[in-house]
Order: structure tokens, then C-alpha cells, then sequence
């Protein structure tokens, strides 16, 4: 074995987890732009869908998103009109976000995407299951939930 072997490309774990990500983001495209929204807005609606608000800090660190990114995406998600952002009287750091009627709407029109992308990914249930797991070790968490979809 050459000691450039560890350099191929085809020898990185990192590679096929990042071009499947970029992949099955890809199939998410048509369905996100039928509701206006990018993957990362996506994502985010979907916190917002279960918790309703959420401070800044807490959604970040829940989505794996640093404020650099955040910061944008919550200000053109407010300029949708589908989230508001207030800054707390107590301290002016700490900002909550708080879904609108309107995004609260949106998650009508959201539901049947994770359905329709998992009919899309060349995977059985119990080979989801275990990606979906294995994904989670590699992020040092353990699964919230056994019902997932992609």
C-alpha cells in the first residue's frame, strides 16, 4: 500500500457522506420550490413547526448552524412573513423567533415532502433505519425519534 492511499478520494468516509447529503438535498429542490423555501429555511420551518419559537442560540445549535448563517436566513424567512424575530427586554442578545399564521400555514403545504422524498432514495425501512442511527453516532447524539423520514 502507498502511504498517498489515504489521500484517494475513494479511501474518505467524508466524501460519500457529503455527496449523498448534496444528493438527496438536490431531490428536495422541487418540492421546496413549490412552498419558496431552500433546504436550510426548510430545516429550520421544520424546528419552528414542532416548538412553535425558539431562541436564536437554540435553534443554531440544534440545526448545526452558526449565527453567520442563521442571522440571514431568519431575516429573509421575516421578510417572507413567515417568521417574526424579538429581541428580549431583559437582553438584547438573546433574540426568539416565533412562527407567523402564515408559517404555521406553510406547514400544510410542507407536510407531504418527507413522504414523497423518501419514495425517491434507493433504501429499505431498515437500511433508512440504520443510516439514520449510525448519522447520529457520528454527531455524538442519540436519535430523538424512531419515526423519521428523510
Amino acid at each position: 500500500m502507498d502511504k498517498y492511499d489515504v489521500l484517494k478520494i475513494e479511501n474518505q468516509l467524508c466524501f460519500p457522506l457529503y455527496a449523498s447529503a448534496k444528493e438527496v438535498i438536490k431531490k428536495y429542490k422541487p418540492y421546496l420550490d413549490e412552498i419558496d423555501l431552500t433546504y436550510t429555511q426548510y430545516i429550520t420551518m421544520m424546528v419552528l413547526w414542532e416548538y412553535g419559537q425558539m431562541n436564536v442560540k437554540e435553534l443554531g445549535e440544534r440545526l448545526y448552524l452558526d449565527s453567520g448563517t442563521l442571522t440571514p436566513l431568519l431575516k429573509k424567512l421575516e421578510s417572507k412573513g413567515i417568521v417574526s424575530r424579538k429581541r428580549s427586554d431583559k437582553d438584547e442578545r438573546n433574540i426568539t423567533v416565533t412562527l407567523t399564521e402564515k408559517g404555521m400555514q406553510l406547514r400544510e403545504k410542507a407536510v407531504d415532502i418527507p413522504e414523497a422524498i423518501g419514495s425517491c432514495v434507493n433504501l429499505t425501512q431498515e437500511e433508512m433505519l440504520t443510516l439514520y442511527q449510525l448519522l447520529y453516532k457520528i454527531l455524538g447524539k442519540e436519535p430523538e425519534g424512531m419515526d423519521f423520514n428523510l
